[in-house]
C-alpha cells in the first residue's frame, strides 16, 4: 500500500450504501484497518485522537493532530482535512462535525478507544443513537477488488518461495524452536515482506496445542513440528501453516498428517458460490471425525485475510453467510493428539466463480528435513 494517502472512492461509495441501507447518519473510524481501507494509509492509533468522518454525501472529513497532517495532506482535494492543535479537544471537534451532519444515528468502528468512544457520547448528548459500525465496513471489506486480490496473489507466491527455501536449507533437528523462528524471520525479510506478525512453532508434544508459540525446546528426530507463520507486505497479511518432520517420521504420525490433508481438499471441494462458509468448516470436520480423531480437531477451519489476519468470513460450523467469488479465506484443518504432537496444514483460497482458488502452491505432502 503506497505510502501516501489516496481517497478510494469506489469503497467510499459502497459503504454509503450500507449507511444508507441501515439508516446511519454517519460513521466515524478511527485509526484502524477500516481507515488503512478508505484512505490508502494507516495513522498511528494512539493517544491522540485520529477520525475519518462520513456523512451519507458530500466530502469526507478527516480530524488529524496537526503534526499529523503531513501525512495525509494528499487528501486536501477530496476530503476536508480539520487538524487540532495539542491544547484543542479533538473530541469537541469531532462532535461538532457530527453536529454540523446533523446526524442522529451515528456508527463507530469496532475498534475505536473506549476512551475516544465515551467522551463522544457524552459530548454529542443523548439525543444522538449510537452503534457498532463493524457490520458495515465488514460487508464492504468482504469482497476483495482486483487490486487486492493481485496484492494478496503476489504474498501468496512470496510465501511458497519461503517455504521452498526454508525446506531446502533450514534445520529442524537439533535446534530450538526459538531457532527456527529466526530462520523464518530471515526469510520473510528477504522475501520482500514488510513485518512478522507472528511464527508459532510447537515441536512434538507442543504441536498439540493449536496456539502454542514457540519455545527454547530442542526438536528431537522423528518430532513432527507445527510452524504457522504470518507477515504484511503493502499493508495486507498472508498467512500459512505446514507441518514438516525432523528427520523419519512415524508410521502414525504419517496416518494423521494424511488424514489432515485429505480434510483440507475435502474443503477446497466443498466451496463453491452459495455454499455456507458452516458447510466448508463441516466438510473438513467430516473427514476427521470419520477418522476418528473429531475431537482432536477442536478450532474452527479457517478465517477471512486482508488487511486484518483475521477478518470476514469466519469458517466456523454456525456461519451461515454465501461464499461469494472475491471472498478470501484460510482453509487450516488440524489433529491435535495431547502428549505427542500435532498437524496443522493452511493455504489461503480466494473464492472464484469457478469455485477455490489456492493463493498457495507449496506442497501440502509431508516433507522431511535434516
Amino acid at each position: 500500500m503506497s505510502s501516501v494517502a489516496r481517497l478510494y472512492p469506489s469503497r467510499i461509495a459502497a459503504l454509503r450504501s450500507k449507511m444508507k441501507e441501515n439508516d446511519v447518519d454517519a460513521l466515524v473510524v478511527s485509526a484502524t484497518s477500516d481507515m488503512l481501507y478508505l484512505i490508502g494509509r494507516k495513522l498511528p492509533n494512539t493517544e491522540r485522537f485520529n477520525a475519518l468522518i462520513l456523512g451519507q454525501t458530500g466530502n469526507p472529513y478527516l480530524v488529524v493532530p496537526e503534526l499529523q497532517y503531513p501525512l495525509v495532506a494528499s487528501l486536501a482535494e477530496n476530503a476536508e482535512i480539520i487538524t487540532w492543535a495539542e491544547t484543542t479537544d479533538p473530541i469537541r471537534v469531532a462532535s461538532d462535525l457530527l453536529h454540523r451532519l446533523d446526524a442522529r444515528s451515528v456508527a463507530v468502528d469496532g475498534l475505536m478507544r473506549g476512551a475516544f468512544l465515551l467522551r463522544l457520547q457524552e459530548r454529542v448528548g443523548r439525543q444522538v443513537r449510537f452503534s457498532d459500525g463493524t457490520p458495515l465496513t465488514a460487508q464492504v471489506r468482504l469482497l476483495k477488488d482486483a487490486d487486492e486480490i493481485a496484492r494478496l496473489a503476489d504474498a501468496g507466491g512470496r510465501f511458497d518461495a519461503i517455504w521452498e527455501a526454508f525446506w531446502k536449507n533450514g534445520r529442524l533437528v537439533g535446534v530450538s524452536e526459538r531457532e527456527v523462528v529466526e530462520q523464518i524471520r530471515k526469510l520473510l525479510f528477504a522475501h520482500g515482506f514488510d513485518t512478522m506478525e507472528w511464527c508459532d512453532v510447537g515441536s512434538g508434544p507442543n504441536g498439540a496445542s493449536p496456539l502454542h508459540h514457540h519455545s527454547d525446546r530442542i526438536i528431537q528426530p522423528g518430532d513432527p513440528v507445527v510452524i504457522d507463520f504470518a507477515g504484511t507486505i503493502g499493508g495486507y497479511f498472508m498467512d500459512t501453516c505446514r507441518t514438516p518432520v525432523a528427520g523419519t517420521p512415524l508410521p502414525e504420525f504419517i496416518e494423521i498428517h494424511e488424514i489432515t490433508r485429505k480434510a483440507h481438499e475435502a474443503a477446497n471441494e466443498r466451496a463453491r458460490p452459495g455454499v455456507a462458509a458452516g458447510d466448508v468448516d463441516q466438510a473438513a470436520r467430516d473427514v476427521i471425525a470419520k477418522a476418528g480423531y473429531g475431537e482432536r480437531f477442536m478450532h474452527r477451519l479457517g478465517h477471512g485475510l486482508g488487511l486484518d489476519a483475521h477478518e470476514e468470513p469466519y469458517i466456523i460450523a454456525a456461519n451461515r453467510l454465501r461464499l461469494q467469488p472475491g471472498m478470501v479465506y484460510s482453509n487450516e484443518p488440524g489433529i491435535y493428539i495431547d502428549g505427542k504432537w500435532g498437524v496443522r496444514i493452511e493455504d489461503i483460497i480466494l473464492m472464484t466463480s469457478d469455485g477455490a482458488r489456492s493463493l498457495n502452491s507449496a506442497t501440502r505432502d509431508l516433507v522431511s528435513m535434516n
